[in-house]
């Protein structure tokens, strides 16, 4: 800072013919103070004298250094602030990365920020291995998932960023909102995602889908929300013709060629959902989604997770040939984040397994 507090005239030069006294000693004093020619000095020091402004001067630096140093800053002093501590349940988000501010509002940005909290979850079975998508949420290996991509499986394998590989237990699973808590053997300080608030997802937000479709690790597709509150539902467990989104491979594809079953209007879509399934309201998005991004994440502008990619409308595969997924054509749908923050103290104590 470059400011001077003092105004102008209070004192120029060392010439100054005031003299203050400190402890017993004269300061600035001159001749004319030894000749007596100048009145004593009053009890306090003139108002050019104050030093106040620069410690405002310098709190005010330091406020614009915070403000240049952008999304790093905020998120420590988050940390700071809440005194470190995990927030679980449906009280408070989870903090993890953000995007930088010079790439933020930009898919770009969101992609950097947010892919290597994404993994690929392969989950083996007696009926075949299929492909989905997580979203890591603690340093320690705790995942987010659907709950129709581990269903019935007797091995999960799941994929880093990085493409480190980890074997993963079960944690919890909620069926009735076709939701999942995995967690990784053996993992330490993975970057973590950040949970956003859904209830302010309106129509028109511009959003980031990240996710494995078709295996194709951290995938990046965008698009906006365009609409919300649509009820969509999708099969509980592996009971069904196909009941987990996936990229189900070779003889181990369950049902013939439709591995992402869903119901929507009434009607059944990508497979039969079988006899068990459940409904919940979903945001939708026309960001594409495929099989194999179930379970990976719905971003907002601020690298935020608004969702968890859960199912999406397809023509049907039959014209496109036997162990083909059929394609995306705008229409995928998402469970809001804060479902899943309501539900994460539950998933974590394995009550609705």
């Amino acid at each position: 800072m470059t400011e001077n507090p003092r105004p102008s005239g209070a004192y120029t030069t060392d010439q100054d013919p005031t003299s203050y006294s400190y402890d017993g000693t004269a300061y600035g004093t001159t001749h004319a103070d030894a000749a007596g020619g100048y009145p004593p000095p009053p009890p306090y020091a003139p108002a050019g004298r104050r030093r106040a402004k620069r410690p405002v001067a310098l709190l005010t630096a330091v406020a614009l250094a915070a403000a240049v140093i952008g999304g790093g800053t905020a998120t420590l002093v988050g940390q700071l602030t809440d005194g470190g501590a995990r927030a679980t349940g449906s009280g408070g988000a989870v903090n993890g990365t953000t995007v930088s501010q010079s790439s933020k509002g930009t898919v770009a940005g969101v992609a950097e920020a947010v892919s290597p909290t994404i993994v690929e979850i392969g989950a083996s079975s007696s009926a075949g291995r299929s492909t989905g998508s997580g979203v890591v949420i603690t340093a320690d290996g705790e995942v987010v998932t659907n709950n129709h991509v581990i269903s019935g499986a007797q091995q999960i394998q799941v994929t880093l960023s990085t493409g480190k590989t980890y074997t993963a237990d079960v944690v919890g699973t909620d069926p009735d909102k076709d939701l999942a808590l995995i967690k990784l053997r053996g993992a330490s300080g993975l970057k973590t995602a950040t949970l956003g608030d859904s209830s302010q997802v309106e129509v028109g937000d511009q959003v980031v889908a990240i996710g494995s479709p078709e295996g194709l690790t951290g995938t990046v597709t965008s698009g906006i929300i365009s609409a919300l509150d649509r009820d969509v539902t999708v099969a509980k467990d592996d009971s069904g013709q196909g009941s987990r989104q996936g990229q189900s491979q070779g003889q181990g594809q369950r049902g013939g060629s439709d591995p992402w079953p869903f119901e929507f209007g009434g009607r059944q879509f990508n497979g039969d959902t079988g006899e068990q399934t459940t409904t919940y309201k979903a945001l939708q998005t026309d960001a594409s989604l495929n099989p194999g991004n179930s379970g990976g994440a719905l971003i907002n502008m601020d690298g935020e997770i608004i969702g968890i990619n859960s199912a999406m409308y397809a023509p049907s595969s039959s014209a496109a040939g036997s162990g083909s997924a059929a394609g995306s054509v705008g229409l995928g749908f998402a469970i809001p984040v804060n479902t899943l923050k309501a539900d994460l103290d539950t998933l974590r104590a394995g009550d609705a397994s």
